[in-house]
């Protein structure tokens, strides 16, 4: 099909660099709104966006987007979509979604009326009265936001922040998305020295790596669509293709990661060799309060643990001063550290040269980036 609408739901202000990565990879159409990003194209064009994004956390196919106030204007709207061109008899389609703001409050209750209503569409196109639903997975999900109703099908299975390289992690891992944004935000290029000097099991740099060498993230995992007898046999292949062929190891990038705990640094080598990125970084034991630069121009990207996370604020209050000694206002040397605490400028003993608010979780954050 040529003319489909997908949505790729993102963490809560990296709309624009969603948009902007999926257009930088050739997806012209991307449009950023709130918490999504909206782009149209075919079967190639999902499969294409499931291996290259780095923010989206998943690609879902838009079927129908109308107002409902009660169960019937939610019954035949959804009986109105064509489910025949995405279903086939044996495929399996469970339901399930959210509902906001909405008279249609009941969750549970609408995932019973979608899935009648796409069971009434079907009975009449293959004129049957039962599905056993024993084939490929096609996971239906619908938002209702004041009235408004979204029904979409999702295309990915895992979200997109699960790139296949972190089998393991530490207590707190950050997310690869959420990653991925602070080295986009912290402008790393393949010719950068990146180094996190609170490293845990490696996601930043690993991310870093993966952006600096151009290599997609969804490259090494499955999805979902690819089990689906609608699309193309060679719709991910070729996606897959095209993603080895722009990789750069030419590039001269290369990173540090240091920390204190030597089972999270065992565990951030591991994640770094299923990444395919060993050879670009080195992970070392080291405390912060032993925090040297190594060379002339350093970028160093870090989510250091706080209140919510590992430690009390006390705790990282006193981290962020010794941080604050440690990264020194020079030439050559930048910094981008992601924290939910609104004081750290105060402890860190400067103004940032610009912030970014950003959602870690349910957790509001900022990126403070110096620059200067």
């Amino acid at each position: 099909m040529n003319n489909l609408t997908f949505a790729a739901p993102c963490i809560l202000g990296l709309e624009g660099i969603c948009a902007n990565d999926l257009r930088f990879n050739g997806i012209d159409s991307a449009t950023a709104e709130n918490g999504r990003v909206i782009f149209t194209g075919d079967y190639y064009t999902m499969a294409k966006a499931n291996i290259v994004s780095r923010y989206c956390e998943r690609i879902l196919i838009v079927l129908a987007d109308f107002y409902a106030t009660d169960f019937e204007e939610l019954f035949d709207n959804v009986a109105k979509i064509e489910w025949e061109s995405f279903l086939s008899e044996t495929d399996a389609f469970p339901v399930q979604g959210r509902s906001l703001d909405s008279k249609l409050r009941s969750v549970s209750d609408c995932q019973k009326i979608i899935k009648k209503a796409v069971v009434k569409r079907l009975s009449s196109k293959y004129k049957l009265d039962w599905f056993e639903e024993s084939g490929a997975v096609h996971q239906i999900r619908f938002l209702i936001m004041s009235d408004r109703v979204r029904i979409m099908l999702d295309t990915s299975g895992e979200g997109l922040h699960k790139r296949g390289y972190r089998a393991d992690s530490n207590d707190a891992p950050i997310k690869e998305t959420l990653a991925a944004a602070m080295v986009d935000l912290a402008r790393v290029r393949p010719n950068h020295f990146v180094v996190d000097p609170m490293c845990g099991s490696g996601t930043l740099l690993i991310e870093a790596a993966m952006k600096a060498l151009k290599i997609a993230p969804g490259l090494n995992r499955s999805f979902v669509s690819e089990t689906w007898s609608q699309v193309p046999a060679d719709a991910f292949s070729k996606a897959r293709e095209e993603a080895r062929s722009i990789i750069n190891r030419d590039c001269t990038f290369k990173a540090i990661g240091y920390d204190i705990d030597e089972n999270a640094l065992a565990v951030a080598r591991s994640n770094a060799e299923k990444a395919g990125v060993a050879d670009r970084i080195a992970f070392i034991k080291r405390d912060i309060r032993d925090f040297e630069f190594d060379n002339d121009y350093e970028t160093v990207i870090c989510n250091p643990p706080y209140g919510e996370r590992l430690l009390d604020i006390d705790e990282a209050e006193e981290l962020y001063r010794v941080m604050g000694e440690k990264f020194r206002r020079e030439r050559g040397k930048y910094y981008t550290v992601i924290t939910p605490d609104d004081d750290f400028e105060k402890v860190f003993g400067r103004r940032a040269d610009k912030r970014r608010k950003l959602y870690n979780g349910t957790l509001k954050c900022q990126v403070y980036m110096y620059f200067k």
